[in-house]
């Protein structure tokens, strides 16, 4: 397994949630019942005039419960005190609503973007381990494909070279000879399609090796032959590095983001961060539902509908709340947003498979 690339994305990830989860919390008067019995702040030290530290805004009333355990985890990671239900219709709906919203300073109101994010992420990736997509197991190597093919080979071979003697000693008008000359042609078909693969895959000499052309460069050389000789690690290396790098989105869509607006007055990158983040939150809740939908059996329109459709519709919407975009402007830059997505899709790629080699 990758140590430098996992170390990297466990801190980035470990800080998030370490920020998202701090709650500070000091010495005080404690009852039986695990609940604090203060009257100045336990944080701080100022005296109490509400329900919340008029200094530093700690909570007063505290609890010292699993139950507030629970509370906090779940609050911190999604704010589940009001905030999500205010947040998800509109994100929904409404997302241009939502980010311009957060944007003029009406923050207190709903879920953070980031803290939507990584509830999205962490959602989408154990459901897709619970309902089964995952890295295909069982992915050969380059040695036990080879064989396998070589073996294949032999067969057919060994099977042509029976059904020939058979022909050659059965009687030319009778039944007998008709189908196994039927059943020879069909081997001689499948061989031909075995030797067209055998110059494609196989080493056309000794059968021994799958030909890849070498970079010429000595680390993605190297990248290539991990690949090559175990596929199966590799491709969980890459499924575990998209989880734990999927922050690195925000920052690689943000200089496209940019492009689109540098000539407009007043649109910042900050706007342009908070629009992607909850955008990429909305796509991830997204693919959630489809999961489970079609886990429960839904459709195959309705899956595909949701998977190319609803993006786009969102994704116009999006851009036209959250800019204040007429319909035309919004439609010429969603044609442009699609191409620029496709493009920070193949830089993450890369980014991982270059992780990956670590």
């Amino acid at each position: 397994m990758t140590d430098i690339g996992e170390a990297v994305g466990t801190t980035v990830e470990g800080g998030l949630f370490a920020r998202a989860l701090s709650r500070s919390s000091g010495p005080g008067a404690e009852r039986t019942d695990g609940h604090f019995q203060e009257t100045v702040c336990l944080n701080c030290g100022t005296p109490l005039i509400g329900a919340h530290c008029h200094d530093c805004g700690q909570a007063a009333h505290l609890h010292r419960t699993l139950g507030a355990l629970g509370h906090d985890l779940m609050h911190g990671v999604l704010h589940l005190d009001g905030k999500a239900w205010r947040t998800l219709p509109l994100l929904a709906w409404r997302p241009g609503d939502l980010t311009r919203r957060y944007i003029h300073g009406e923050r207190a109101k709903f879920v953070s973007p980031m803290a939507l994010f990584l509830f999205s992420i962490f959602l989408m990736f154990a459901v897709f381990q619970a309902i089964g997509i995952d890295t295909p197991d069982g992915v050969e190597t380059r040695n036990a494909i080879t064989t396998e093919m070589a073996a294949d080979l032999a067969k057919l071979r060994a099977e042509r070279d029976r059904l020939r003697t058979q022909l050659a000693q059965a009687a030319k008008d009778s039944s007998r000879y008709r189908s196994i000359e039927s059943r020879l042609s069909a081997v001689d078909e499948d061989l031909a399609v075995f030797q067209s693969a055998k110059t494609l895959v196989l080493d056309s000499e000794n059968g021994a090796a799958i030909t890849f052309a070498d970079t010429g460069i000595a680390f993605f050389d190297r990248t290539l032959d991990k690949w090559r000789e175990n596929p199966g690690l590799m491709l969980y290396k890459l499924q575990a590095n998209s989880y734990k790098f999927s922050w690195l989105l925000i920052p690689l869509s943000l200089p496209f983001m940019w492009l689109l607006f540098f000539w407009k007055r007043g649109v910042r990158m900050y706007d342009h961060a908070i629009f992607v983040t909850y955008s990429i939150a909305f796509m991830s809740l997204l693919f959630v539902a489809l999961s489970l939908l079609g886990t429960l059996g839904a459709p195959e329109t309705v899956l595909v509908t949701g998977a190319t459709a609803v993006p786009l519709i969102h994704l116009a919407r999006h851009l036209k709340g959250t800019y204040g975009l007429s319909r035309r402007s919004a439609a010429w830059r969603l044609c442009a947003l699609t191409v620029l997505i496709m493009i920070v899709i193949m830089l993450f790629l890369q980014i991982l498979l270059v992780l990956g080699a670590f």
